[in-house]
């Protein structure tokens, strides 16, 4: 039966397989290891294409000032295996080789990744950082990542009958196949509508203005339309080219990361004529990588699953200590906040009104473990970044900052609290799947309905909401009504139910677990994939 499924190929600009392997951002890399990772766990007939990034994204960190300063530095992987292969693609009118790499070993299906970093080049620099440079850099890593990664997988030997487009980096595989149907004979029309029944979309993006656009002058002169005139483009991506909206006509049918972000994503892109359908597919995990084998299996009553609870609580609570130089109590409440720093996050929204929750600090009643990085030109997210440290200085042994946000950290901290937080505004979070690692390790979520907890919570039961569903009309509005939300469910409901009603935590704990952990795992996300995407 196996052998009758679609062979997919699946086209991602970054991917999470491993701490040691610097080649993702963020929940959008997290989330491509985890399906390459549960492709692998179900053999099924799936390959991932890449980039090998030689400065992965970026290090940041703290200096005893507070100040923040962003490293790079080459990384060198000997797990990288050399396939012999090297595919061409011209941009600025100059050939540039890009060498093929396999990855086949943090039990994943099998990464190709296109390199440019060759002695052929004189640009050698296209791969060099994630999500580096600017808008024609960005273009030339678009199309080694779209144009070449078609390009690598003919040069492979390896059949697709679907290309999966992880967001719109990978739309330029999209011309690369209607290109290659044109010189076997087709028409434009022809080529275009026959490369429709092969691609499928992910949007993760719930913002407008964080899906990406060029001028179609400058693809010309980059040399990724390859030949099609500003005419054909604009037909396909609307002037300014914008890459989902291309992405959205150049596919068959296209998922949105949850429910709630499916009703957002059809509400922005309703005006755009001829693009797919946009269908709910939540998010997942892969289980093996972030639920602890302690917290995986039947508990012979709730003290056992309490007391594998408090040995992880206890090693984050080293980790920390090594990392940081702060102890923190086990018996005291202790709340993780790990994600990127983006102004829509709003990380520091429980310092809003200070005042609140000061008495609760001093007393080390509360504990905090912040983590998160900001994109290096952020000046909004490093901002936020410095106010956590701010407070961490402010509050020294109640309130953590680990600097450099990463896998390893995120593990830690799903795995290690007592409550998860997080309050994005709504509708602005598209999944979220740190809460999800987070609920299958018995950690209580507390946070606004957003994205995939908006289908998950059960208030009281197996976590907390934070306020409503309901959005107002000003992001101040929205800032100041959601912080007194927190502030009212921190302190009357989840405190209280802390300190006061173990038995009730417990429950919760073990709700938390039983309700998350079939759902939101890889394996039904995957399943959703090629019955709702692949066989359509």
């Amino acid at each position: 039966m196996k052998d009758q499924l679609p062979k997919v190929a699946y086209f991602c600009m970054e991917y999470g397989l491993d701490n040691s392997f610097k080649i993702y951002s963020g929940g959008l890399g997290i989330l491509a290891g985890d399906y390459l990772k549960g492709a692998k766990d179900n053999n099924l007939p799936v390959v991932g294409i890449g980039i090998k990034w030689k400065q992965g994204y970026v290090e940041q960190r703290i200096d005893e000032e507070g100040n923040i300063y962003d490293c790079f530095r080459d990384y060198n992987y000997n797990f990288l295996k050399d396939t012999g292969i090297k595919v061409k693609v011209k941009i600025r009118q100059n050939d540039i080789y890009c060498k093929v790499w396999k990855v086949d070993c943090f039990g994943n299906a099998d990464l190709y990744l296109l390199d440019t970093d060759i002695e052929e080049n004189s640009d050698r620099w296209i791969t060099g950082r994630l999500y580096g440079g600017g808008p024609e850099e960005r273009i030339a890593q678009e199309m080694v990542l779209g144009i070449g990664g078609v390009r690598a997988l003919r040069a492979l030997n390896i059949p697709a009958d679907i290309y999966h487009f992880n967001e719109g980096h990978a739309v330029l595989a999209g011309l690369e196949l209607i290109n290659e149907k044109m010189k076997a004979g087709k028409s434009f029309e022809k080529a275009w509508e026959s490369t429709r029944k092969e691609v499928v979309f992910t949007t993760h993006t719930p913002i407008k203005a964080g899906n990406e656009s060029y001028s179609i002058e400058s693809l010309i002169y980059m040399g990724a339309n390859l030949g099609f005139s500003i005419e054909q483009m604009s037909r396909i991506g609307e002037v300014p080219f914008n890459m989902t909206v291309a992405a959205l006509r150049l596919s068959k049918i296209s998922n949105a990361v949850s429910k709630l972000h499916m009703e957002t994503a059809n509400k922005m892109w309703a005006e755009i004529e001829n693009r797919a359908e946009i269908i709910g597919i939540t998010n997942a995990i892969h289980k093996g990588t972030w639920v602890d084998e302690r917290m995986r299996k039947k508990f012979l009553n709730l003290g056992e699953m309490w007391n594998n609870h408090q040995a992880l609580k206890k090693e984050l609570i080293d980790f920390v200590e090594k990392r940081c130089g702060v102890r923190l109590n086990l018996n005291a409440l202790l709340i993780g906040f790990s994600r990127r720093a983006a102004s829509y996050k709003r990380s520091d929204l429980i310092f809003k009104d200070e005042k609140r929750i000061e008495k609760y600090l001093r007393e080390r009643k509360i504990q905090i473990i912040f983590s998160g990085k900001a994109h290096p030109l952020d000046t909004m997210g490093k901002e936020i970044v410095l106010n956590l440290v701010e407070m961490s200085r402010k509050y020294s042994n109640s309130v953590v900052f680990i600097e450099n946000y990463d896998m390893e950290i995120g593990r830690m901290l799903t795995r290690g609290c007592d409550v998860w937080l997080n309050n994005p505004r709504r509708p602005n979070e598209a999944s979220g799947t740190s809460g999800m690692k987070a609920a299958m390790n018995g950690v209580l979520n507390c946070s606004i309905l957003d994205g995939w907890w908006a289908e998950a919570c059960k208030d009281g039961i197996n976590g907390w909401a934070i306020g409503d569903e309901n959005v107002p009309q000003t992001v101040e509005e929205q800032d100041e009504r959601d912080a007194k939300a927190l502030y009212d469910t921190l302190l009357k409901k989840v405190i209280p139910t802390y300190y006061d009603h173990h038995r009730k935590w417990l429950e919760m704990m073990k709700e938390s677990i039983k309700s998350t952990e079939r759902f939101f795992s890889i394996d039904r996300m995957i399943n959703d994939y090629y019955e709702l995407l692949y066989k359509k």
